[in-house]
């Protein structure tokens, strides 16, 4: 019997599905995260891992798995916590989850914004406090979104939906950086690619949608900043270390820009008492693909690849090393 060893507990259809197929499943049920000696204890012998993004999956780790393993199925659309080198050369298959959380994604990234510019949290701490009295002209002023120009770096699902969103719905200028143009949302909804150094210029709002990679790394740093407009609202719903925190730490306290919305962390879980203390700020912990249809989703089709390649098909969304 086939082995698959699940490195946390996710929802159960993708369980249900292995299971059905006849594999021997086992669930790390403490439900918290293997350290590596663990892991590796763990996946010997495992013809597949479902793995999730907080796993390592290292040359070492695939090494321990033995020559069974055909392949890691990661319960995320990004796979930086894997090593595609080691993978391929072990002939391990890598695949993600893309498309089935581009609209839970989207609309996070668009509560971050609102939450940001329409003073949210700081609003509900204002009336838990106690502090709200009466109506008062002045009182937790925002900004209105309609009409304004938002930058979004990675044209890719995510980003091209939440572009479809702010062009349609607010009726926002969209302009947009990817190695790629996106002919069929220019055409359609008006949107304009242009670089980075532009985009961070003339945007009122900038939006990160952008795989980490060693390209992305620091994508977002001290330069960008500096060129943001002083009103300008940044979020990030990719992963932390496309953005120097130590950057967006300081154009939040210097007031280089109006305020942000992150919804990961440069090194997470870790957040740092500095980034915990800066003003206009949102924080969510990385959350932005947790609504019931997504993770249902995603553990479907983890496990829908995990059968297909063992099974001797392809992988329905296997990713390679660029």
């Amino acid at each position: 019997m086939k082995k698959v060893y699940v490195t946390r507990p996710i929802p159960e259809p993708g369980i249900s599905l292995l299971k059905e197929a006849g594999y021997e499943v086992e669930i790390n049920t403490e439900d918290r995260v293997l350290t590596a000696d663990e892991l590796k204890s763990k996946i010997v012998g495992a013809d597949a891992i479902l793995s999730l993004l907080t796993d390592k999956i290292t040359p070492e780790v695939l090494e321990s798995a033995g020559n069974n393993l055909k392949i890691v199925a990661n319960y995320a659309v990004g796979f930086d916590n894997i090593d595609l080198e080691a993978a391929a050369t072990k002939n391990v298959a890598v695949t993600n989850t893309p498309g089935v959380l581009t609209e839970a994604v989207a609309e996070h990234s668009l509560a971050l914004i609102m939450a940001v510019a329409r003073k949210i949290v700081e609003a509900d701490k204002y009336v838990r406090d106690g502090k709200y009295k009466q109506w008062e002209p002045g009182l937790l002023v925002g900004e209105e979104m309609f009409g304004k120009t938002i930058g979004i770096v990675g044209m890719g699902r995510i980003g091209s939906y939440l572009a479809k969103i702010c062009a349609a719905g607010l009726e926002m200028k969209v302009l947009y950086q990817d190695m790629m143009r996106n002919d069929l949302m220019e055409g359609e909804f008006g949107i304009q690619k242009v670089e980075l150094d532009q985009l961070v210029r003339e945007s009122d709002i900038i939006s990160v949608h952008t795989p980490l990679t060693d390209e992305t790394k620091h994508l977002i740093d001290e330069e960008e900043f500096a060129a943001m407009k002083p009103n300008a609202i940044f979020i990030n719903t990719s992963r932390g270390p496309v953005v120097s925190e130590a950057a967006l730490i300081n154009a939040l306290k210097s007031g280089k820009i109006a305020g942000a919305g992150i919804d990961v962390f440069e090194f997470e879980p870790e957040i740092s008492l500095e980034l915990m203390s800066v003003p206009n700020l949102v924080m969510t912990p990385h959350i932005a693909s947790a609504t019931t249809k997504a993770r249902q989703s995603m553990s479907e089709i983890a496990a829908k690849n995990i059968i297909a390649v063992l099974s001797g098909e392809p992988a329905l969304n296997q990713v390679v090393k660029k």
